[in-house]
């Protein structure tokens, strides 16, 4: 495995440009724009083009999946949003956790839109929301909370949600419920390493291998003490993850090696599953049994 060659991703499909086309078209009928953001790695999961989108448009960012996030980072990144304008809230969408929350700040952005339409003498007019968001953020169990009622399906797999539609949420509010949309280039492979620990970009567009491996790494340097817990193992290895010489690639790979035999990810003859403990550190890390963690700050 060589982990110094530049990732290569299948990101942006087909279909994508024909859904950032039909979206680009809805936003004549919107109001507000809430984007839907993994509280892990919020800037990761930010489309970049939601910016241009909302140069007209009220913007909500919900830190979704934040009871999997580290919570004092999860702060620092409401503050950074608030910073720049935009209202950031924390949401745990499989409880319902913040979408009371999230109601009282549509109704509380829409005032001033609502207030030109009484001008017009347009009054009693619906207050419409669109929800933006990447794959696998938790768009669908967001949308369902927020309508207490099953109307997005639900899926672990990226790009579930497969057309428009209008949801309403009480007598005020009508949500327009839409697909997954990437943005046509990612460049950055930092945050292309990010999209692909939380299962944004797909299954195979990495491999698992070398996603767990660059995951170790980041998780050695900052969640030291969850690793050894989950895995009951100690990590005496001084490890400098910022140094990326053959010497240090060994000392990580001796972690996950520790943690392959502790968990039995084993093959026969004694070596080590390196497909099975892959898949057990991003599932672990991705289902939250790693504990609150955060892979990005402001």
């Amino acid at each position: 495995m060589n982990n110094e060659n530049k990732t290569n991703i299948n990101w942006y499909p087909g279909h994508m440009a024909k859904t950032k086309k039909q979206i680009l078209e809805d936003l004549k009928l919107i109001d507000v724009i809430i984007e839907v953001l993994d509280a892990r790695a919020p800037k990761a999961s930010e489309n970049p083009d939601v910016k241009n989108y909302c140069k007209n448009k009220k913007r909500i960012v919900i830190l979704n999946k934040s009871d999997l996030a580290d919570e004092n980072i999860s702060n620092q990144w409401i503050e950074y949003y608030k910073k720049n304008n935009i209202a950031c809230l924390k949401v745990e969408s499989n409880t319902g956790k913040g979408i009371k929350e999230v109601v009282n700040q549509i109704k509380l952005e829409y005032k001033d839109i609502e207030n030109k339409y009484i001008e017009k003498g347009r009054t009693g007019k619906s207050i419409r929301v669109m929800v933006l968001g990447v794959p696998n953020v938790g768009k669908s169990t967001f949308i369902n909370k927020l309508a207490k009622r099953s109307v997005a399906k639900v899926g672990n797999k990226p790009g579930v949600t497969k057309g428009k539609q209008w949801i309403k949420i009480d007598e005020n509010i009508e949500l327009m419920d839409t697909p997954g949309m990437l943005w046509p280039k990612l460049d950055d492979d930092v945050l292309a390493m990010h999209l692909a620990y939380l299962n944004t970009i797909g299954q195979n567009a990495i491999d698992n291998e070398e996603i767990a491996y660059s995951l170790l790494k980041y998780l050695i340097n900052n969640y030291k003490d969850k690793i050894e817990k989950r895995y009951d193992i100690i990590i005496d290895e001084n490890i400098d993850v910022e140094d990326n010489d053959y010497d240090q690639s060994d000392k990580i790979l001796n972690v996950r090696d520790k943690i392959a035999r502790k968990k039995g990810a084993i093959l026969s003859g004694g070596r080590i599953n390196e497909q099975k403990v892959s898949d057990m550190i991003l599932m672990d890390f991705q289902s939250g049994k790693l504990g609150r963690i955060s892979i990005e700050k402001p």
